[in-house]
């Protein structure tokens, strides 16, 4: 998810070296050399990295709503032992436990669910509790999507790792073909000239984009419009009012939490030099599918694209 987490970061309450302590007592069931080579296989993430997980089922904890989605997608989701706030797609990922937020999370309670593996967003979350994480011997997934071509293997791969490859599948070309039909609906947008620059607004103070690496950049291209901060390499990336001066959007989206856009819009209305304000195209849009980069995402594009096509006087 990237807009900033409001939920207060939970923080653990004994040393690390304590934590290994318990993790150690956790696995501390005798396992002979034979079955536990014959247990362990190899797995790629979409990181393009290769880690050793057990045999399927796995015990997992997801810490991102985007990876929980994804799982739960994947067939997966009575696997998922823990997760964060915010991961309520599918309603059934509601009743997972909850061990923080996108900001820190509890590594105690992560220890006590005795995950197999941890699946984690490689761009955001708390890169010191990422390396804890590691230390304690905890195999890391990095589940990421990055254009919405990726949502499939992605979903496939997690199928790779959770042993619900059939489920997974049938997911994965559910998704290609919902993909295509956007992209024919859509196709007249993506390809007319010139394409209205947008500043996509994350989070409101300070100011919290995207860049041109992240999946909501393709959600708009898809829609033909472009990212005005497409160049910036970061995820999220902070901007200040004089860069979005400027750069001067055609449009200016505010993407926040349900209740909060129509404010964050207000404030732009103060910049009357604007072009996006001076020709009215603010938009506030709060389906909470774009941020969380899981499948919904693909239902979101098309209410941000036909959100779009009626400020630019089309359909």
């Amino acid at each position: 998810m990237i807009a900033r987490s409001r939920v207060d970061a939970v923080s653990p309450n004994r040393s690390f070296t304590v934590l290994i302590t318990v993790l150690a007592a956790a696995q501390a069931a005798p396992v002979s050399a034979g079955s536990a080579a014959l247990a362990a296989r190899a797995v790629t993430d979409d990181s393009g990295r290769v880690l050793t997980v057990r045999a399927a089922p796995l015990r997992i904890v997801s810490l991102s709503p985007g990876g929980t989605e994804m799982l739960f997608a994947a067939g997966a989701g009575q696997e998922v032992e823990a997760t964060v706030e915010y991961s309520d797609v599918p309603p059934a990922a509601k009743r997972v436990p909850r061990i923080g937020d996108a900001v820190a999370i509890d590594l105690e309670r992560l220890v006590r669910a005795h995950p197999d593996v941890v699946v984690a967003w490689p761009a955001g979350g708390n890169p010191a509790q990422r390396e804890k994480i590691a230390r304690l011997g905890i195999p890391v997934y990095d589940q990421q999507v990055r254009r919405l071509a990726d949502l499939a293997p992605s979903i496939r791969r997690l199928g790779t790792l959770a042993g619900t490859e059939t489920e997974a599948e049938a997911a994965a070309r559910g998704i290609e073909a919902r993909l295509a039909a956007l992209e024919r609906t859509f196709a007249d947008a993506a390809g007319a000239r010139p394409h209205p620059s947008v500043l996509l607004e994350v989070w409101n103070r300070p100011i919290y984009t995207v860049g041109g690496r992240q999946l909501m950049t393709d959600a708009l291209a898809l829609c033909g419009a472009r990212n005005v901060f497409a160049d910036l390499p970061e995820a999220a990336p902070v901007v200040d009012i004089e860069a979005v001066i400027a750069r001067d959007p055609d449009i200016i989206i505010a993407a926040g939490p349900p209740g909060e856009s129509a404010g964050w819009l207000d404030d732009w209305k103060r910049f009357g030099t604007l072009r996006a304000v001076r020709s009215g195209r603010l938009l506030a849009f709060e389906d909470q599918g774009l941020s969380r980069l899981g499948p919904s995402v693909l239902d979101a594009t098309e209410a941000l694209c036909r959100a779009i096509a009626r400020l630019r006087g089309g359909r």
